[in-house]
């Protein structure tokens, strides 16, 4: 095989280098070296080299260089018969001389050898094996053509028949009778249950039709001779088989391993090598027709032929290069097809997790990237990141960032393009596509934004509400606090002291003494002030409405059975805030006043009052045993923390067992306008 290849690659070389010496008397030959003999022999060289034991790419790589052996051995005849006088002219009837039988006989075995050779490979696609035993039967007597060179002329037939019979029949009908066959074989796989072959039958019946066609046409080209339309369509549909059989087993062997092997080579050369099939089919159909109108038109004519050719056959050469290009590389989108892919992923990007994978994949797969790497999420913000493909060690790198007016969301890493160079349209779509997904990115955030404000305005509603719930029930509460204890204890002592008087007037009406009496009413009477007196400074205490905040909480702390210091900040001498403001400051000292000496069994608390950015600073301190848990579990630190919050502060409670704790809250430092403060 290695011989043979070599050989069709001399041949060819020497074909072309004598065709440009003979072009004037041999107008055929050089077409059909492009247009046939190359395609072929480049096909089978491709095949054989990946491939090496498959039997399809050697009787492809036969093909070829027998085709190129013949055409070889063409040319060298027409030149020992012009440049060194040699007669190579068959007698009509009997045997050529010596040096015509040198030249001849090889070139007519040649040709049988590959017509029978392009037979085999049709039959047997598409491992190139017998199968069947009918196959191995009609496919051996085929080379029982190869006598006929040597028979006929010793049977007596005249040269003419001979010609017809070693070349222009066989080589016209052959490549129908082995698709003829390849349907065959598909027929009888079908019924054995044999799908790789059955599943090939669409392709064996349209290559017989079109191939037993191109016989008809080139056997009609042989009834009408050199000239006429049917030698024109013969001479376009000479070369269909084995341009046909290239392209097919060159794309088959790379997409569907086809010769039995994987075949790891790099897309762009199959795609080179199908370019060349298609480019030199193109050139010898285009020089066919010109060559064959300079025959019998005029020049100029034969020039307008041949410019028509071209342009006529331009169309289907980009269409075949084309379908050769999706076939080969996949279905690539055009810059505009993948920036309304990416408009419209990025248009419903909420999650970005999901983005960022999606990203990458989409760029690798439009550009035809060899590795992309998408970090999405800005500086001090979460990260989400996606790759496709793999990074080779060595490989450029280009990275360009997401900018969002003066900020960076993002990182957008590529290699290199798995096929050619990047081009400044991939480079816009590039800038494009990152400007787009730097937009999606911040809404993505905004949307984050304003999901999360709207939650936490969800959140403070929903607190809001059981605030105000629990306000309105602790008001409940407070209200039935003081009808129990106005009843159950200051109505008493008035109906006591009612009897107690009635008692004095009795005795006075009997003249009796009623000094002790009076004196028990008048204690008792006492006792009631003193009482209501509780209940009014619970309900609201005059000292806070008479002198304000401060005095209100001094003189509640001098109530305390334990030492309570006192910090006043000196701005906030004799200033009046805001009556609610001044109200829950107040309750938040005597409530937490009263759970100092309820639970904390302290020694000692202190209360602070300060101004700090705008806040009004209230913190109570005890150094008692303090508490571990929730801050907040307890009902009272709960009405608490409703009753800061009411008028707008906040609330924070700290404690530790053994530790103490602390009260702090923050109050708008709103002052009423008729205050006093100095300061302000």
């Amino acid at each position: 095989m290695r011989i043979a290849a070599i050989s069709g690659g001399l041949c060819l070389l020497w074909a072309v280098a004598a065709g440009a010496i003979l072009l004037r008397n041999n107008t055929v030959t050089l077409p059909w070296i492009l247009g046939s003999v190359l395609p072929c022999y480049c096909a089978g060289l491709f095949a054989w080299w990946h491939a090496p034991a498959s039997p399809v790419a050697r009787r492809l790589l036969l093909v070829g260089t027998a085709l190129a052996s013949s055409i070889a051995i063409r040319y060298t005849a027409a030149l020992l018969t012009t440049r060194c006088g040699w007669d190579l002219t068959a007698p009509e009837n009997g045997l050529p001389s010596p040096e015509a039988s040198a030249v001849l006989l090889p070139t007519e075995v040649n040709n049988l050898t590959f017509s029978i050779l392009v037979v085999r490979l049709l039959a047997l696609l598409p491992d190139g094996r017998y199968r069947f035993r009918h196959e191995r039967a009609v496919l051996g007597a085929l080379w029982g053509l190869l006598t006929l060179p040597l028979v006929l002329p010793l049977a007596g037939v005249p040269t003419r028949i001979v010609e017809l019979a070693v070349f222009y029949h066989p080589e016209a009908w052959l490549p129908g009778l082995g698709a003829a066959l390849f349907v065959v074989r598909c027929l009888r796989a079908r019924a054995a249950g044999q799908e790789d072959v059955a599943r090939l039958l669409p392709l064996a019946a349209v290559a017989a039709v079109l191939f037993l066609g191109r016989g008809s046409c080139r056997l009609f080209r042989t009834w009408h001779g050199e000239t006429g339309i049917l030698y024109l369509i013969g001479s376009l549909l000479g070369a269909l088989p084995y341009v046909l059989i290239s392209l097919s087993v060159v794309y088959a062997a790379f997409r569907y391993r086809f010769l039995g092997v994987d075949i790891v080579i790099r897309r762009e050369v199959v795609y080179g090598t199908l370019w060349l099939i298609i480019s030199a089919w193109y050139l010898g159909m285009a020089m066919t027709l010109g060559l064959t109108a300079g025959q019998y038109f005029p020049i100029g004519l034969s020039v307008l032929v041949a410019v028509t050719a071209t342009a006529l056959f331009q169309p289907v050469r980009a269409r075949l290069n084309q379908l050769a290009e999706r076939r080969v590389f996949g279905k690539r989108l055009s810059s505009f097809e993948l920036l309304v892919r990416f408009g419209t992923a990025l248009e419903h990007a909420y999650d970005l997790d999901l983005l960022a994978p999606q990203l990458a994949a989409g760029l690798q797969e439009g550009l035809g990237l060899q590795w992309v790497r998408i970090r999405l999420g800005g500086e001090g913000l979460p990260a989400h990141l996606g790759a496709a493909g793999e990074e080779a060690d060595g490989t450029s790198r280009t990275t360009l960032p997401l900018w969002y007016g003066h900020e960076i969301l993002g990182l957008v890493e590529y290699g290199p393009k798995t096929e050619g160079r990047f081009t400044p349209e991939d480079h816009d779509v590039v800038e494009t596509l990152a400007r787009q997904a730097a937009l999606a990115v911040h809404n993505v955030y905004l949307a984050a934004e304003l999901s999360a404000r709207v939650e936490e305005v969800q959140r403070q509603a929903g607190e809001l509400d059981a605030s105000r719930a629990r306000i309105v029930h602790a008001q409940d509460g407070e209200r039935r606090r003081i009808e129990r204890r106005l009843h159950d204890g200051i109505q008493q002592d008035l109906v006591a002291l009612v009897a107690k008087l009635r008692l004095a007037r009795n005795r006075l009406a009997r003249g009796g003494d009623i000094d002790m009496v009076l004196a028990e009413v008048q204690d008792d009477a006492y006792r009631v002030i003193d009482e209501l007196r509780e209940v009014a400074h619970g309900i609201h205490p005059p000292v806070l409405t008479d002198q304000g905040l401060v005095a209100a909480v001094t003189s509640r702390a001098r109530r305390m059975p334990i030492p309570v210091t006192v910090h006043v900040e000196d701005s906030l001498d004799r200033v009046r805030f805001a009556l609610d403001v001044e109200e829950s400051a107040f309750y938040l000292v005597s409530e937490a006043l009263t759970n100092v000496l309820k639970h904390a069994d302290a020694t000692h608390a202190t209360i602070r009052i300060t101004r700090a950015g705008g806040w009004l600073v209230v913190e109570v301190t005890d150094d008692g045993v303090g508490f571990s848990g929730d801050p907040a579990a307890g009902s009272g630190l709960t009405g608490m923390r409703d009753r800061i919050e009411a008028v707008g502060g906040d609330l924070l409670i700290t404690s530790r067992t053994g530790g103490g704790t602390v009260i702090r809250s923050r109050l708008a430092d709103r002052v009423r306008e008729d205050s006093g403060d100095r300061s302000g």
